[in-house]
């Protein structure tokens, strides 16, 4: 199943949602969608990755996630995950990206933290 992401903005953050899997083939529209709102001319504040619909995730996705925070942190933009289901959090954990980007149990305590 592909995966489709939605943007909203809220005040000064930016909330990613994207939906399904993010895989090989998926997650490369994540990872436009994310570079497009971290290269814009006027950026926002912060910026939230709401996992809450996003079912399986693989390596190509942590990829996006890491690379999409450093981009972030070196223009002084916060960046958040929010609400993973429990089996794409346990991938997190494993992985370890957990201990380099925050993750919050749900939107509004990630919007928080990234204008933190």
């Amino acid at each position: 199943m592909a995966s489709d992401v939605s943007i909203r903005t809220e005040g000064d953050v930016v909330v990613v949602t994207p939906a399904g899997e993010l895989d090989a083939i998926s997650s490369p529209v994540l990872a436009e969608a994310l570079e497009r709102i971290l290269g814009a001319a006027e950026p926002c504040r912060g910026v939230v990755i709401d996992f809450s619909k996003v079912s399986f995730c693989d390596s190509r996705c942590i990829g996006v996630l890491v690379s999409s925070y450093r981009q972030a942190r070196d223009l002084g933009i916060g960046l958040a995950v929010s609400a993973p289901q429990r089996t794409v959090h346990r991938l997190f954990v494993i992985a370890g990206i957990d201990q380099v980007i925050t993750i919050e149990e749900d939107t509004a305590h990630a919007m928080e933290s990234v204008l933190a």
